[in-house]
């Protein structure tokens, strides 16, 4: 089995460029990665949701999961999004991560059967993935996208298997949150999955987040998690009162293509879409860029 690693921290899940006709741009991608590492950021998780994983064929996977490899530094985490739909898909497609030298995987919830996606079905998913995997597995909840909301007893539960260390929470549920950390303890590395509720969900036992706001805010959100473990509430407080906005207009408000239209916005390279998601239109990217502007993110 993989060794331990420490989630500590914050984590973008990177968001992946296409040039104009359509393919990834691994020179854009590269370079995100650069400047991404100009700052406090922990590592990265490659081809997660903002990743529009859901819109890359295998081959485009692995492509991109090498880019990565190679522009991230040894002493940052590199996270890949593995999560299929199918269990025997998943654990192969883990094991091209780890071949690829991911450090571990993400795994969403398998979704597609949410009807017949209970305890049983989701402690076999992810108990095979575990174990048959060569590298951590990182569970990865995600209501908002999945419609289903892998619930704190199965978590408990699963993070009883040594390859199993960690959890992406995305729902915002802290008191679920305080429930895990509580119950499952150093089994269980806990990290929000929006800059939205980074502070109370540290509050609570969370180690760190993978969070999307992290691509256009990396240095505020790791001065927030600083203040936090210096004891500096107030400031931690400031800051992440200063982000709301900013964090509802990347994610819940413009989605994916807002958050690339905000990395454009700050200089970095988000660019296109994959289609049936369509770029911001002016209007939206002028609100965007003003949202921006007021919380201080546009140098």
């Amino acid at each position: 089995m993989s060794k331990a690693i420490s989630l500590k921290g914050c984590f973008p899940p990177i968001p992946t460029p296409f040039d104009k006709k359509g393919r990834v741009d691994h020179d854009r991608l590269a370079h995100n990665l650069e400047k991404w590492q100009e700052t406090p950021l922990a590592g990265f998780a490659v081809l997660g949701s903002n990743g529009e994983a859901v819109f890359l064929k295998e081959a485009e996977k692995i492509e991109t999961w090498k880019t990565a490899r190679a522009a991230i530094k040894k002493d940052r985490l590199f996270i890949a999004g593995t999560g299929c739909e199918s269990s025997m898909e998943t654990v192969e497609l883990t094991e091209k991560a780890a071949n690829l030298g991911a450090d571990a995987a993400m795994v969403v919830t398998p979704h597609y059967y949410k009807a017949r996606m209970n305890h049983r079905s989701l402690m076999t998913h992810y108990t095979m993935v575990a174990e048959r995997s060569s590298i951590p597995i990182i569970l990865y909840n995600v209501p908002g996208f999945t419609g289903i909301d892998l619930n704190a007893e199965t978590i408990i539960e699963l993070a009883q298997h040594p390859n199993i260390i960690g959890l992406k929470e995305s729902s915002g549920n802290l008191a679920k949150i305080g429930q895990l950390v509580h119950r499952a303890g150093d089994a269980l590395q806990v990290l929000a999955g929006s800059g939205s509720f980074l502070l109370p969900a540290l509050c609570v036992g969370a180690v760190g987040g993978v969070m999307a706001l992290a691509c256009v805010a990396p240095r505020h959100l790791s001065e927030l998690t600083q203040r936090f473990d210096q004891g500096d509430l107030k400031k931690a407080q400031e800051i992440q009162l200063g982000l709301i906005p900013a964090n509802a207009a990347v994610t819940i408000k413009f989605g994916i293509p807002g958050l690339k239209a905000a990395m454009d916005l700050i200089g970095m390279v988000g660019g296109l879409v994959r289609p049936p998601l369509l770029p911001l239109e002016q209007q939206e990217i002028d609100e965007l860029e003003s949202i921006l502007r007021e919380a201080d993110l546009l140098s």
